[in-house]
């Protein structure tokens, strides 16, 4: 299908077209899923809040996938130490990648794990390029270290091995990798239980709750564990465990001054809380704000998403779980449920399910 316009309008004008295309009822849609883009999702102007203008019944659920993939994104930007880091990711697969030769230069020195061009969609495959230099960054550094020696490699690309040889025996990168690799392991892990066919809404939020926390004890913990592993690499690779400070001329030190020591722990500091904590605090920000949606569903759907949720309730609080249920899906005066019947229906399921929980994909 060609499109012109890619406005939230636009693709509103597309849909609507298509919908009366094939014969169907813009009213009977009661589910709207797209990605995450403003065109899409935007609050005011997107196709989804188009759509609601319309058919309020038609709610809208952005992919969870997806919303982890940005969440990602987000801390990717949140400050230029994390975007510096992925770009020096990102210009050893091209140097590496742009000839059979050097390619082959790094297969000499890289076992199993092959550093893989980044995507901004599929995160997937940074997690791959990191794991690769974070299990062998040792090896990394001699195959760039073997580019820039040799004769028969053009000088620009000597030039690009030289900058990613000095890029990688810094401290601060070392370190950043270890962090980056604790982080996208982690959001990996979750982004692969999202993806089961019987993951639930109740469920996905239980796994953002899950990924929360640990960001929340990473954030307590993380910089000392990530410190105690980047000392080991950069030790292993003959790299100076601790941060870089400009040298000073050699001259007399006024008692006031202060000593080189302590600057090397002012840098780790400044490192600590406009890098690491700066990362930290937008993933936790980006999960709340990215999944409200999901929880918006959980308020309206929760008490049916499990056996055990639904025999807690009293009859009042079934009632008035109910209801909220057949508003949502009234519109112009009239609903698709008729709220009396449901509460009679859950009523008897209730006492006719079995003492063992249930998801509701076993109980519907």
């Amino acid at each position: 299908m060609k499109v012109d316009d890619t406005s939230g309008l636009g693709l509103f004008k597309v849909l609507v077209d298509s919908i009366k295309l094939f014969g169907l009822d813009i009213d009977d849609i009661r589910g709207q899923g797209y990605d995450n883009g403003s065109n899409m999702k935007g609050k005011h102007q997107g196709v989804q809040r188009r759509l609601l203008d319309i058919n309020p019944r038609a709610l809208y659920m952005p992919c969870a996938c997806h919303s982890l993939n940005l969440t990602l994104c987000d801390m990717a930007k949140s400050c230029a130490k994390a975007a510096s880091f992925f770009g020096i990711v990102q210009r050893i697969y091209i140097l590496f990648s742009g000839s059979t030769k050097r390619w082959n230069v790094l297969l000499d020195h890289i076992l199993g794990l092959t550093v893989k061009s980044l995507s901004n969609t599929r995160w997937e495959s940074r997690i791959k390029s990191v794991q690769a230099i974070r299990y062998q960054a040792p090896q990394f550094r001699s195959a760039l270290s073997q580019l820039q020696q040799a004769s028969d490699i053009e000088l620009i690309d000597k030039t690009d091995a030289n900058n990613l040889l000095k890029a990688l025996g810094s401290f601060e990168f070392i370190l950043g990798m270890v962090i980056w690799y604790d982080i996208l392991f982690a959001v990996n892990t979750v982004s692969k239980r999202l993806q089961s066919p019987s993951m639930c809404i109740d469920t996905t939020l239980h796994q953002i709750e899950d990924m929360r926390n640990y960001f929340n004890n990473y954030r307590n913990e993380g910089f000392a564990s990530s410190m105690t592993i980047a000392k080991s690499i950069a030790s292993e690779m003959g790299v100076e465990p601790s941060f870089s400070v400009k040298r000073k001329a050699q001259r007399k030190k006024h008692f006031d001054e202060i000593d080189t020591n302590e600057e090397i722990l002012q840098a780790e500091k400044a490192f600590e809380v406009n890098y690491f904590l700066v990362v930290v605090d937008m993933a936790n920000t980006s999960l709340k704000s990215r999944f409200e949606e999901l929880q918006t569903f959980k308020s309206m759907f929760g008490f049916l998403l499990s056996s055990t949720t639904l025999k807690s309730l009293n009859d009042t609080e079934l009632e008035d779980c109910c209801t909220k249920f057949a508003k949502t899906f009234s519109s112009h005066d009239t609903s698709d449920v008729e709220v009396n019947d449901l509460i009679s229906e859950l009523k008897v399921l209730k006492l006719s399910l079995p003492e063992r929980p249930m998801s509701s994909m076993d109980i519907f």
